[in-house]
């Protein structure tokens, strides 16, 4: 499981999965986020801006990703 430290109270999905290398752009993001293959804490996340506050985990394509502050 990758995990992504938060300089602010949050990262926004899409900016996390760049920043954990699951994604090659903001523009794979928004494509994979919208097609319903990103889950957020277990539940399917469409929204590209969703908010991921520390203790969140994210996944697509098997990899996990934790936010942590």
């Amino acid at each position: 499981m990758e995990t992504i430290q938060v300089r602010d109270e949050f990262i926004k999905l899409g900016q996390a999965l760049k920043a954990a290398g699951l994604v090659e752009n903001g523009a794979q993001a928004k494509e994979v986020i919208i097609e319903g293959l990103v889950k957020v804490n277990g539940e399917v996340e469409t929204r590209r801006g969703k908010k991921l506050y520390p203790g969140d985990v994210a996944s697509f394509n098997g990899e996990e990703v934790r936010i942590e502050d």
